[in-house]
This record gives structure tokens, C-alpha cells and sequence, in this order.
């Protein structure tokens, strides 16, 4: 992962906020759950809730930009917890995935980007209690003839400073080198036009982005690797622990399973537990 002073410059100059005010009980388009201001948490920016997220994020945010963003898994999780702690807005920033899991942006409460929780990671960050489990899916144009076996000899295609990247190299290590990608759209392009055979990222990505291919790409396997999704808090922050009783509250009360089902499901357009978990 970058750790460099430019890395960091990029990321506050390519800074993206949206506001998302609540008008009939509604942040966007999602449904709120829970009583508004039952569990209060003071914030980094007075009156608003400011969430990071590395964009883009099919089914867990719709919309390529924060402008843009009116509904989505993690969106509409935010937009709960922001209402449980007692807030009218929603502040979405768009940041660099490495410097936003490095520990390198300020001025955030929390980050919800598909974040798998690491020891190495919390190094540098903290997290919250998990609230999605997730497994590294194989993604493959149609026709592609590959399995758990000759998978090791294909060109494989990875998000950089993600989990998937760490397991490519160092438990499948295939024959041909990795090739490590900055985002997951250039990572797809270069799925499309041939330069990488496969592309090895958490399944819930690789189903998104099959859905939308139209029928030009399809989730083939899985890795089962017991990982989980944690929401992103600043190191040892004042407030994590309040964060993370809303958290336990959705959790409690169905929100998060009701948000997974609406959104995921149809993002994907396929059921997770259908895909074949393949042995490395």
C-alpha cells in the first residue's frame, strides 16, 4: 500500500462531499429504521455525518460520484446510523482506497468501503464490529476455460492493497506474475480487452460487476477465506465504540439483512452461496 505524501495530496485534492438532507424520513431513497437521535454520537464536522468511501461501488453505493449517490447497501447503512445518532445530513467523501485503508485521510467519522479487517490494518486504523462477510470471487470473460487448478497458470488480475491481491500472491502464487491494479474499473477494462485472464477480488465485486456486463463476464468460483467487512474508524477514536451499539442495533433489529437483500441481491443478479467454492 502507498504511504507517500502524494498519496495523501491526491486524495484531499480529489476530495468529493455530498450533502443528503432527511425530508418524509428519507436520506436519498433510503428507508430508515430505528428512532431518529435514540443513540446520540457527537461528529468531526458539527451537524453532519462525514463517511469516506473509495468510489466506485456498485450496490453498495449507486452512483459513480457522491453527487450522484441517492441509495445503496453501505449509502443506506450510513444513512441509519446518521438518523440513529441524531442527524439530518450525510456527508459522502470519495477517497483513494490506499490512503483511505493506510490510515492517511482526517476529518471522517467513519469509512464504509467494503474494508476486509486485518490485523495489519488495524495497525493503522481501527474498525468496527463486522457487518459483512465476504469471500474472493474468480471472474472471467464468457468461455474461459479455467478451474481451481489451472487458475495458477492464468494471468491474474488483482485490486492493489486488498486482501485478494495478498491471497494471489502469496497462497495461490500462480506461474505468471500478478498484475496489481490502482482501482477495480481499470482492473475490469483490462478483463475486458484481454490483458489479464482473470480477475481475483471479493465476490461480492465480481458478481456487480457480471451483472453488468451483459452476459460478457461470469463469476466462476469462489475462495472461501473467512474474512469480514468492517466500517473504517480514525485510530483509537473517541467515538468508535458509540459507532459500533448503532451497528449492533441494525444488526439486532434486521436493518443490515433487509439492506443486504434489497440491494445486493439485485446488484449482483446471482445468489453467492450458489457459486462454487473452489480448494487452493
Amino acid at each position: 500500500m502507498r504511504t507517500n505524501f502524494l498519496a495523501v495530496a491526491a486524495t484531499l485534492l480529489a476530495i468529493g462531499y455530498t450533502n443528503a438532507a432527511i425530508a418524509a424520513d428519507k436520506f436519498g431513497d433510503c428507508e430508515l429504521t430505528g428512532t431518529k437521535g435514540s443513540m446520540p454520537v457527537s461528529t468531526v464536522v458539527p451537524g453532519q455525518v462525514t463517511v469516506q468511501v473509495a468510489l466506485p461501488a456498485p450496490g453498495w453505493y449507486n452512483g459513480d460520484t457522491p453527487e450522484t449517490i441517492k441509495d445503496g447497501y453501505e449509502y443506506c447503512m450510513a444513512a441509519n446510523m446518521a438518523y440513529r445518532a441524531g442527524y439530518d445530513k450525510l456527508a459522502i467523501v470519495n477517497a483513494t482506497w490506499d490512503s483511505l485503508i493506510a490510515g492517511q485521510t482526517r476529518n471522517y467519522d467513519f469509512a464504509l468501503s467494503e474494508a476486509t479487517i486485518t490485523e495489519a490494518r488495524k495497525k493503522v486504523v481501527s474498525f468496527s464490529i463486522p457487518y459483512f462477510s465476504s469471500d474472493l470471487g474468480v471472474l472471467v470473460k464468457k468461455g474461459t476455460k479455467v478451474d481451481e487448478k489451472t487458475i495458477k497458470d492464468m494471468r491474474i488480475g488483482v485490486h492493489q492493497g486488498t486482501t485478494g491481491a495478498d491471497f494471489a500472491t502469496n497462497v495461490l502464487k500462480p506461474t505468471k506474475p500478478v498484475k496489481t491494479f490502482p482501482d477495480t474499473p481499470g482492473m475490469f477494462v483490462a478483463l475486458a480487452a484481454g490483458q489479464i485472464d482473470v480477475v481475483l477480488t471479493d465476490t461480492a465485486y465480481v458478481l456487480g460487476q457480471a451483472a453488468k456486463s451483459n452476459g460478457m463476464m461470469v463469476t466462476v468460483g469462489q475462495y472461501s477465506t473467512g474474512e469480514e467487512y468492517g466500517a473504517v474508524y480514525p485510530k483509537d477514536g473517541k467515538n468508535n465504540a458509540e459507532w459500533d451499539k448503532i451497528i449492533k442495533s441494525m444488526q439486532d433489529d434486521g436493518t443490515l439483512k433487509k439492506l443486504a437483500h434489497k440491494y445486493l441481491a439485485e446488484a449482483w443478479g446471482a445468489d453467492p452461496t450458489q457459486i462454487p467454492y473452489w480448494k487452493h
